[in-house]
């Protein structure tokens, strides 16, 4: 049973590996479920030891029906996170009736494994002679209309595994719904549960679901260290604190994996 765990900054980063995670799931703009984390975050996490690192791959916030010019930026950052040695990454499309993008899924499928073609007068990118790199569906899974479809759809695509919470609130509410992908995926894919996964419900929802890994963010509130406060200035949402983080703790990661023992 296998732990991966949601980063948003180097100091998550550390603190999974150093709570035991098997994985993170490398990501900026957790407020906004995630975005793609910059080259830079991508280039420091490659240095810490002792962890598999996905990148999520997510040009901006909102739904998950892209544009042609949004898909090139995804296969670019596909690439860009090849280049930088990632073990794999994260990413989706819908269609605007909830179905799966399986066309434009294809190229980021193709965009991982190094089969994806689509360069000026054969000019070949570097990356397409790298390895290829493991590849997950999020939670756009989530959204879909039928999710027995949208299953066949990824796997019949070649993806590793959906991240999903059983299109439930969360992952402990969706455990019939995730038990029954599981069934139905017939080892072809792996299901792994994800949202509101915490020491205390970990492991249920693996031993029910009949899953192998579980998606956690195991975040609690980080302290400022700033001496100096302005307030009345918002650099974001209006009323938010703009002083409060939240990291992933060493300790909750722990709890998680020492749970799944």
């Amino acid at each position: 049973m296998l732990l991966e765990v949601c980063c948003g900054s180097l100091t998550s980063v550390q603190h999974a590996a150093e709570g035991g995670a098997y994985r993170i799931e490398l990501c900026s703009g957790l407020s906004e479920g995630g975005l793609t984390p910059s080259l830079g975050l991508i280039n420091a996490a490659m240095q810490v030891e002792g962890i598999r690192r996905h990148v999520l791959i997510r040009p901006r916030g909102g739904d998950f029906l892209y544009t042609e010019e949004e898909k090139d930026i995804m296969v670019d950052d596909i690439f860009a996170a090849r280049r930088a040695g990632v073990d794999g990454v994260v990413v989706g499309a819908l269609t605007p009736d909830g179905d799966i993008d399986v066309e434009m899924c294809k190229c980021f499928v193709d965009a991982a494994r190094g089969e994806y073609v689509d360069f000026a007068e054969g000019d070949l990118d570097e990356a397409f002679f790298l390895p290829p790199i493991d590849i997950t569906f999020h939670r756009a899974f989530d959204l879909c209309r039928d999710p027995n479809k949208a299953l066949e759809d990824i796997i019949s695509m070649g993806f590793s595994r959906i991240l999903t919470s059983g299109q439930a609130a969360t992952a402990e509410q969706g455990v019939c719904c995730l038990q029954e992908l599981v069934k139905q995926a017939d080892g072809r894919i792996l299901i792994m549960p994800g949202c509101g996964v915490n020491a205390n419900n970990a492991r249920k929802i693996l031993d029910v679901t009949g899953a192998t890994e579980i998606h956690a963010s195991a975040r609690e509130p980080w302290p400022s260290q700033m001496r100096f406060r302005h307030p009345g200035v918002s650099m974001g949402t209006p009323g938010t604190d703009e002083y409060a983080t939240k990291e992933t703790c060493v300790n909750v990661v722990r709890k998680i994996v020492d749970s799944l023992k």
